[in-house]
């Protein structure tokens, strides 16, 4: 299993009965796939879609924020931009997923932009980050050259400051407790020293750390 799967699958347990979930563009829109049947969640798409479907059923006429063909429930609600951040701005969103190129150990995001190369813009990031009840980051543990993305201090502009919740990988999950960073639970097919070796990050071992949890859910 690659470890988009493997983040998707596991973020997918933090979906509650009743939410309203907004997925950011990238890995986080896999989550939807995996949800579980038994629970029902709305997701939201700050473009003005309340009630977005999995994207293994797409619409070729529908879009969520990303561009990317999505599909909706019975009962979705379209709407404008304006009314989209109000309902973002207005702390109505339970819980926002989103990708991230850093997170430090003060709860610090950095997802935006990397310094020098052309981005599209800030998107909703920063108002989501701001206005959920919830954020969650999926991210993979490592940048693609191999340079940790779990560090002291992001170096990158920040999204938000110190208010990241939570965050997901394919070698572990770590909560934010008391401004403190916790590795909740640990992969099955890591090792403690590794995810020290590649997380610049101070973090504390929770005395209750478990063994991490993937969903299965309906596989893409």
């Amino acid at each position: 299993m690659d470890a988009k799967t493997i983040i998707a699958q596991r973020v997918a347990l933090e979906l509650n009965d009743g939410d309203v979930v907004n997925l950011g563009i990238g890995l986080p829109t896999k989550v939807a796939n995996y949800v579980a049947d038994n629970i029902q969640v709305t997701f939201q798409s700050e473009n003005g879609l309340l009630g977005l479907g999995a994207i293994y059923e797409p619409d070729m006429n529908l879009v969520n924020a990303g561009g990317q063909p999505c599909g909706m429930v019975p009962g979705a609600a379209m709407f404008d931009s304006a009314f989209s951040f109000a309902l973002i701005r207005g702390g109505h969103v339970d819980i926002c997923v989103l990708g991230g190129l850093q997170v430090d150990e003060h709860g610090n995001l950095a997802n935006w932009m990397v310094p020098g190369k052309m981005v599209p813009g800030m998107g909703g990031a920063m108002d989501l980050v701001v206005g959920a009840k919830k954020v969650i980051i999926a991210m993979e543990h490592c940048a693609k050259n191999g340079e940790a993305k779990l560090l002291k201090r992001c170096i990158y502009p920040l999204t938000a400051v110190n208010k990241v919740n939570m965050v997901v990988t394919e070698l572990a999950v770590f909560h934010f407790i008391h401004q403190q960073l916790v590795l909740s639970e640990i992969s099955p097919h890591t090792t403690l020293e590794d995810v020290r070796q590649k997380t610049e990050a101070t973090f504390i071992v929770s005395t209750d750390l478990k063994t991490m949890k993937i969903n299965g859910g309906n596989d893409a």
